[in-house]
C-alpha cells in the first residue's frame, strides 16, 4: 500500500537528505495529526507539488506539527509530453469534477474556459475565489492519487485567449459530438507522423459547456489549429469528457 502523502511548500525539501529530518507545520500538519490520525512510526511522503517527494517515518507529532526521519528523496520528473484540459465552466460543479476527476487520472493543467453557452460567469470577485477553488479541488485530488506534481490551474480564458492557446499548443482536440473521426485516430496519426518536435509538448483536450460548443467557436478554433475528435458512441456529460480523454490520451501516448 502507498504512503499518504501530504504537502509542503515548493522548495521546503530542498536541503533534505536521507537521515535528515523535516518538520511539517501549518494545514498539511493539522490533517495529518487531527483527521489522518498519523502516528510516530508510521510510514509518509512529504511532495513539495513540484516533483521533489520525501519518503520517510514519522518520529514526533506534535499540536499541528509532524516530524518526518527522511530514508529516500526523490525528484520526479514532469513528462515531456503534457496534457492540459481546457475545461469550459458549467453549472452544478461538472466543470470542477471534470477537473478533480483527470487531476487524479494523470492531467497536467487545467484551463478553465469561459465558453460562450457557458451558463456559469466568473466576473469581478467571483473569478478569483472560483480559481482558488479549483486550485484547492486539484490539489487534493493530486494528494488522494500521491502525486508528487499538483497540476496548475491556469488562468480563466476567453474564446480569444483560448484561440491563442491553441495556437501556440503542439496539438489542440475539441471533443465534439459531431467530429468525423475519433480520438483514437487522431491521437495515433498524430503520434505516428512525428507530430511531435524536440523537448517538452502540450496537447489540449477541449471540452465544452453543457449545450455544446457553439459552431462559430468551433470555426473560430479550428481556424487557430485545433482539430475536432469523437470520443465514443454516446454524449458524454461535461464532468466526464475530459477523464475519458485523458486515459486514452495517456494510453496511447505511453503516458501510462
Amino acid at each position: 500500500m502507498s504512503n499518504p502523502v501530504f504537502f509542503a511548500t515548493p522548495g521546503a525539501l530542498d536541503q533534505q537528505v536521507p537521515g535528515s529530518r523535516y518538520v511539517l507545520q501549518g494545514p498539511e500538519a493539522r490533517h495529518a495529526v487531527t483527521v489522518k490520525r498519523i502516528s510516530v512510526g508510521e510510514s509518509v511522503d512529504i511532495a513539495d507539488g513540484a516533483g521533489k517527494r520525501l519518503t520517510g517515518k514519522v518520529s514526533a507529532v506534535g499540536q499541528g506539527e509532524l516530524t518526518v526521519e527522511c530514508s529516500a528523496l526523490e525528484t520526479e520528473e514532469r513528462p515531456d509530453l503534457r496534457l492540459v484540459l481546457v475545461q469550459a465552466l458549467a453549472k452544478g460543479d461538472r466543470d470542477e469534477l471534470a477537473a478533480e476527476t483527470a487531476t487524479e487520472l494523470g492531467i497536467d493543467a487545467v484551463v478553465p474556459w469561459q465558453s460562450e453557452r457557458s451558463i456559469v460567469r466568473w466576473k469581478g470577485e467571483r473569478a478569483a475565489k472560483a480559481h482558488a477553488k479549483w486550485q484547492s479541488v486539484v490539489t487534493a485530488a493530486a494528494k488522494q492519487a500521491r502525486r508528487a506534481w499538483i497540476p496548475e490551474v491556469r488562468a480563466a480564458v476567453d474564446g480569444s485567449g483560448l484561440a491563442a492557446a491553441v495556437a501556440a499548443a503542439d496539438l489542440a482536440i475539441i471533443l465534439h459530438e459531431d467530429a468525423v473521426r475519433p480520438l483514437r485516430t487522431v491521437l495515433e496519426s498524430w503520434r505516428d507522423s512525428g507530430g511531435r518536435g524536440p523537448g517538452p509538448c502540450e496537447i489540449l483536450l477541449i471540452v465544452g459547456p453543457e449545450g455544446g460548443i457553439g459552431p462559430r467557436e468551433i470555426t473560430k478554433l479550428c481556424s487557430a489549429g485545433a482539430v475536432t475528435a469523437l470520443l465514443g458512441h454516446h454524449v458524454l456529460r461535461s464532468s466526464t469528457a475530459g477523464p475519458a480523454a485523458t486515459v486514452l490520451a495517456s494510453d496511447i501516448l505511453g503516458r501510462w
